[in-house]
Parts: structure tokens; sequence; C-alpha cells
């Protein structure tokens, strides 16, 4: 199935490659954007002693240490139907996010091309971040500093071949083949399936997620995500995030994990805002390592004391079902089901 369709996209890609060489008029456009971040993490356990930190999610392991987020910049080239996205970042969020690379590929957030055919169609091709989950990799995008479980778990990027189709009345999909998640680099390894059903409103909008097909270690995998942004106001928005992955080792039976996330955002000025986000994760299967569930409250305030300028005060508190995090005493093994602290961020973007 996949072979069919990843020779059904380039066969409609090169029927229309005479089209792109006749567009010869448009005058390049070059954009520039970037963020830099950094953050203090102070975690109320204080389990100095012990060997965690009693962070599980990502970007943010450490313990009463300042630490620099990440430093990105964003090239965007478009010249009348190409186009081309190099996203460059440094720091623990581009070298978290691209774990599986070394070297200059670690600092490759993003880079693909680009090609419109028409307004109802655009290919792209390269590697871009995933489209599954309501959270975002570059700070300025989140309304809280700290990040969900389900984002945490992933993906967080693909490199293949897409096309996104317009379909009109808001609605939209997106279909392609890409190799095993996060890898730039995956040689004889199979392919995965991605897709996507979206609507977009000035009042709900609203995504439906797939990624299929095998791991590197051959094991099958299917993940069906939700996410969906339901603007009650010019002032409070509530937004969702629900997403499954099962994980099926050939030979094996099927393990799967689990999680359901809700946003509440509210706006009383342009200067300041809050969210408050309560998600729900369950690994009892062990699929994501962690073997069983738990549930994250965050309250991030979003203040915007001049332009460009986003300082997050956030605080968090964890609860698992079982023992995951280290208490005050010095030890080896988890000896608490809960886990407070604290996060001060600040973020300037352009």
């Amino acid at each position: 199935m996949i072979r069919k369709l990843l020779g059904s996209i380039l066969a409609v890609i090169a029927l229309m490659v005479p089209a792109f060489g006749q567009d010869s008029e448009s005058n390049p456009a070059l954009s520039i954007s970037g963020s830099v971040d950094a953050y203090y993490r102070y975690n109320f356990q204080n389990a100095k002693d012990a060997p965690s930190t009693d962070n599980l999610t990502s970007f943010t392991n450490s313990q009463n240490s300042f630490e620099i987020g990440m430093a990105s910049v964003n090239f965007g080239l478009s010249k009348g139907k190409i186009g081309a996205v190099i996203d460059l970042g440094v720091g623990t969020r581009a070298s978290e996010f691209s774990y599986a690379e070394s070297g200059t590929l670690a600092a490759l957030k993003q880079a693909y091309v680009t090609f419109a055919p028409s307004d109802m169609v655009t290919f792209s091709m390269g590697k871009w971040a995933t489209h599954v989950g309501y959270e975002l990799l570059d700070p300025q995008l989140n309304r809280n500093y700290s990040m969900s479980y389900m984002f945490s778990y992933g993906p967080f990027s693909h490199t293949g071949i897409k096309a996104d189709f317009s379909l009109g009345g808001g609605f939209g999909a997106m279909l392609g083949v890409v190799n095993p998640t996060d890898q730039v680099m995956a040689s004889f390894a199979k392919k995965n399936v991605i897709a996507q059903l979206s609507q977009s409103g000035d009042v709900v909008s609203a995504y439906l997620n797939y990624v299929g097909g095998k791991d590197l270690d051959d094991n099958g995998i299917n993940q069906v995500g939700l996410t969906a942004t339901v603007a009650i106001s010019d002032k409070f928005s509530i937004g969702y995030d629900g997403t499954v992955k099962s994980v099926k080792p050939e030979g094996g039976s099927s393990a799967s994990w689990w999680g359901s996330a809700i946003y509440l955002n509210v706006d009383p000025s342009d200067m300041f805002g809050f969210t408050i986000r309560g998600e729900y994760f369950d690994d009892k299967n062990g699929a994501a390592g962690i073997g069983t569930s738990l549930f994250d409250a965050t309250l991030s305030l979003d203040i915007k004391p001049a332009e460009g300028l986003l300082i997050i005060p956030e605080i968090r508190l964890d609860s698992a079902k079982d023992p995951l995090f280290f208490g005050h005493t010095e030890t080896t093994t988890p000896t608490s089901k809960g886990a407070a602290s604290f996060v001060l961020a600040a973020i300037v973007s352009f």
C-alpha cells in the first residue's frame, strides 16, 4: 500500500513539473523569524541526592539551575509556486527534539522544500515538525512552558513527502509517506503513512491525525490523535488534545498508551493572560516506558511587558498512581507518588 501511495504522489509531481517550469515572473520573498529562551526550574521535592530531577517530560530536565532553552532562527523562501524552509536551533530543546541525530543534523529542526501547483494542493519534501498534538517545539507558540506527557512521548518530527489539500469551506486534508518517526536517515527501513483531516473556522478548529507503520525495531505502530480549539470569546478559549498509540512487536502482543488534556486559556488584556492545563496520561502497559498512570495540573501566567517579550512563571503538580518520583531523602528508587515544581521562563521572539 505504501509503495502504491508513494508512486501516486511522485506521478502527480511529475505531471506538474512542466507547469512549474513556466513560472518565472514572481520575485523571491525571504522571511526570517526566530526566538531565544532561558528558564529556571525548582523541584520542591528537592531530590538533590537522588538520581532524578523528578521531570518526566521534555526540555525541563533540571533542578535549581538556570538553563538555556533554545536559540532558533527560521528562514522561509518563496518564489511563485516553490518554497523552502530552513529552521535551525541549538540548545536543550533543539537537541532533545533531534535526539536521533548527531552533528549538524541535530541543529536542523526543519528543512524542507515545497511546490504548490495550484491553490488547492501543496507538496512538501524534507523534515518538518509533526502534525500530531496540541503543543509545539518553539516555546513562544505555547501557553505553558513545560511540556505535556503526550508531546514528550512523541512523535516529534517526520522526514519524507506529503501533500496538503485545501478542500474549501475551511476543510483540509494531508497525506504522506515518511521515514520511521523522528528519523532523518533510515536506509532499508519500512516507511510510515501520515494523514490528517482538518476543519478551521472562526470559532472551532479541529484536526484528526494519524501515524502508522513500522519503527526501526520492526514493531508495528499506530497512533491516532485529535486536537481542537474553541474560541468562546476574544478573551477566553478552550483547547483539547487527545491521542492513543499502540505498539505491537513482531510475534508479540500489542501494548498501548493514551492521554487526554484540556487547556483553559484566559486573556484579560493584551499584556497578561494565563493557562490552566490538566492532563491525564495512561501508560499502564508500559508502552511509553512509564508503567503507570498519572495526572499533571499546570498553571502558567503569560506576561508580555514589551513587544516580542514573553515571561512565563509556572507552577506544576504531577501525581501518579504508583511511586514514580523521588522524595527528600536519598534513595535509588522512586518513593513518592507526587511532585511539584516551579518554572520561570523568559522568551524573546522576532
